[in-house]
């Protein structure tokens, strides 16, 4: 079953330079405005018991689709369906009165819901005891502190038991003890097969939670997919990187078609070939999988013969030319044969590659015997897309035993002397 669909959605919204144009534009019949897209026409669905996650830079358009998914803007184009009781955290406490009580206001917002005052009396105690407010319950909502205020809110919106859940920036309010008590609510929706809609700036959060990712900008969706390949796309575009190429587009050329393997310039050396594969498959980006997939780097080459034999460097790199990692013939005390017309061949292997879900490029270097002069260099030879079993964050994961136990003594379980 369909629980939201979607159908040219849009919404825009008409700027205009003065006051006096949209008078103007009524008796002229000629436009006077300029028309501004918060969110260009979408088609959308979203199947019952799926946890949506929505990303995107601030003014990606993310507010303005849950919003007309929740009912409170209306589509300038297209239309919204939505099937079931839906429920949204997107301000919470805005439709409280700030003179009325707490426990007024509880009666207030149900009946905004839909609820009859026979069905809030029901959820009344349930509500009280969630948001742990005591005595202010029968306090004016004014008098109320900002965490007091959106604990009541938030309790509200919760204790509805909604068939659907939308929530903009909202999973964790109030202070520590609360805002796990509101994750768990949240995580115990998710659980009961219930339909989420899930925005937010955390992307730990939003990959742990959901089973789907849409990314936002300016108004269009630019992916929709696989949590952890959506939030890596997205992650490297906020580190610099360009904006996944449209459906359909042809992936880049290799930077390095291959060269004749003729003799190098007198007093030269250069790089003829990179190969870069995995087991995963083949392809640009490569796929790797991190801790699992090895990584095998071919490279030949061509130098003079009266030079002495060159080095080569293999760097790892993100998008935005930050160096990750790096390997050398030279640190690691391997030289290069050659044969007598100065031609070399090697290949480097990273057994179960460490690095951690992302995108890097393969850098190689071609250098003198000692590592300081470059002959050569192939940029970008390939493209990594690296993905990861589990939730580990950081670039790269380190091998480690665990010792797990009753507590003991830290200075007698190192063996360091007592006393």
């Amino acid at each position: 079953m369909t629980a939201i669909r979607l159908h040219g959605a849009g919404k825009s919204y008409s700027l205009y330079r003065h006051d006096l144009d949209r008078l103007r534009e009524v008796l002229s019949g000629r436009s006077r405005h300029q028309s501004i897209a918060a969110l260009h026409p979408t088609d959308l669905e979203v199947p019952s018991g799926q946890v949506l996650g929505i990303i995107g830079a601030n003014g990606a358009g993310k507010s303005t689709l849950l919003k007309l998914i929740s009912g409170t803007l209306q589509p300038s184009t297209g239309r919204v369906a939505v099937k079931g009781r839906l429920t949204a955290l997107l301000e919470l406490g805005a439709g409280f009165h700030p003179e009325m009580t707490g426990r007024e206001n509880v009666y207030l917002s149900g009946a905004v819901m839909g609820l009859s005052g026979q069905e809030v009396e029901a959820l009344y105690a349930e509500i009280r005891d969630f948001a742990g407010i005591g005595e202010f319950i029968d306090q004016p909502v004014r008098t109320y502190s900002s965490g007091m205020f959106v604990r009541l809110a938030f309790a509200v919106a919760t204790c509805v038991a909604p068939e659907i859940l939308v929530i903009d920036e909202a999973l964790s309010v109030g202070d520590g003890a609360f805002a796990r008590r509101s994750f768990e609510r949240i995580m115990s929706f998710r659980d009961a097969g219930k339909t989420i809609l899930f925005c937010s700036h955390s992307m730990y959060q939003v990959e742990a939670i959901c089973s789907r990712v849409l990314w936002l900008h300016s108004g269009r969706v630019i992916m929709d997919g696989d949590p952890a390949q959506v939030v890596t796309s997205y992650d490297d575009f906020v580190q610099g990187g360009a904006l996944p190429p449209a459906p359909g587009a042809q992936p880049a050329p290799s930077p390095l078609p291959p060269k004749a393997m003729r003799s190098a310039a007198p007093g030269t050396a250069r790089i003829a070939e990179v190969r870069v594969a995995t087991r995963e498959g083949s392809g640009r980006p490569l796929p790797v999988r991190s801790a699992r997939s090895d990584v095998t780097i071919e490279v030949h080459l061509v130098s003079d013969p009266a030079l002495p034999p060159p080095s080569l460097a293999v760097v790892f790199t993100e998008a935005d030319g930050r160096m990750i990692s790096s390997a050398g013939t030279v640190n690691d005390g391997m030289l290069i044969d050659r044969d007598g017309a100065g031609r070399g061949h090697l290949v480097v292997t990273f057994p179960r590659f460490a690095l951690l879900k992302g995108r890097y490029l393969v850098d190689v270097y071609l250098l003198c015997e000692q590592a300081l002069h470059t002959y050569d260099r192939v940029q970008g030879a390939a493209e990594l897309e690296v993905t990861q079993n589990g939730l580990e964050q950081g670039v790269v994961t380190l091998p480690r035993h665990w010792q797990i136990g009753a507590h003991r003594d830290p200075a007698r379980a190192l063996g360091v002397g007592v006393g």
